[in-house]
């Protein structure tokens, strides 16, 4: 029965890959098609095991900046002097902002000696959480939301849209290294669905990174915000059609919905009920129990 079960997983390991190489769908150009990944551990890092090539390997040089040493100092002297490893999330993210949003081998290194741990220990930990890119990124890396609130409010065209517009899927990175473009889980901005972040590592130094929410998009509104942060403008940060996320209108089939008493349901129509009674009246006194017998 084992050897039967594991003839069936070549299988189906094998078929897999095959699909992988068919083109994500007939109008889009043959260059963005589905890549195959071995390892995959999330739709911007595309192996989970170190391959060395000449921009990633012992010798690709990385060290803190003068500026950065003194943040990591302030970051280590928030624990413990026994227990510096405790800063080793915030010390990664420290080398990825400075390294152009990507964390290669040397820099992983140089954080195991700034904390004085072993090496693997920085390894697992980049390796685990997906917050952490180890293959190199745009300047600016463009995640779309892609959990059910915002699937259900167009989530799918964004992500259409922007494959289109860009000319690159998940995981990829334009030709001029302006854009990568991921998928990532629940941003917290449900009410303002669809949205996208930002993480914009264009800026000189790793204290002018930016991680930036765009909020109740439209197709054409995504596209909007691409164009303008290559041209180096500033789109409008936040809900791209409403103040904050006061109940005014919703993106409904790509466009922007207004409604004056606002939003209540997905559906715009009257949930069916039961309701509960306005918390704003005192509650009905209890019925009197049943007189005895």
């Amino acid at each position: 029965m084992l050897r039967s079960s594991l003839r069936s997983a070549g299988r189906l390991t094998a078929a897999l890959r095959q699909s992988c190489h068919q083109p994500v769908c007939g109008s889009v150009p043959a260059a963005v098609q589905c890549v195959p990944r071995d390892f995959s551990t999330n739709s911007h890092d595309i192996f989970n095991v170190h391959k060395h090539n000449p921009d990633n390997n012992w010798e690709t040089p990385f060290d803190f900046t003068d500026d950065n040493y003194e943040i990591a100092a302030e970051i280590v002297a928030q624990f413990p002097t026994n227990y510096k490893a405790s800063a080793m999330i915030p010390i990664l993210d420290l080398a990825q902002k400075q390294n152009k949003g990507w964390l290669s081998l040397s820099a992983m290194n140089k954080v195991a000696e700034v904390l004085n741990v072993p090496p693997i220990r920085v390894y697992e930990v980049a390796t685990f959480y997906t917050m952490f890119n180890r293959s190199k990124m745009g300047k600016y890396h463009v995640m779309v939301c892609g959990t059910t609130p915002c699937m259900l409010q167009g989530a799918r065209e964004i992500y259409q849209t922007l494959k289109q517009h860009l000319g690159v899927d998940y995981g990829q990175t334009t030709e001029d290294g302006m854009y990568t473009l991921s998928e990532m889980e629940c941003m917290g901005s449900c009410v303002n669905a669809p949205m996208i972040a930002v993480a914009d590592y264009s800026g000189p130094d790793a204290r002018s990174f930016k991680y930036t929410y765009y909020e109740d998009l439209t197709p054409q509104d995504a596209v909007s915000i691409m164009e303008d942060l290559k041209a180096g403008k500033t789109p409008r940060v936040g809900s791209q059609h409403r103040e904050k996320a006061e109940p005014a209108g919703a993106i409904i089939d790509g466009k922007w919905v207004a409604k004056a008493e606002g939003q209540t349901t997905l559906t715009w129509d009257q949930p069916p009920g039961p309701y509960c009674r306005d918390l704003t009246d005192p509650p009905k006194p209890p019925e009197q129990a049943e007189a005895k017998k």
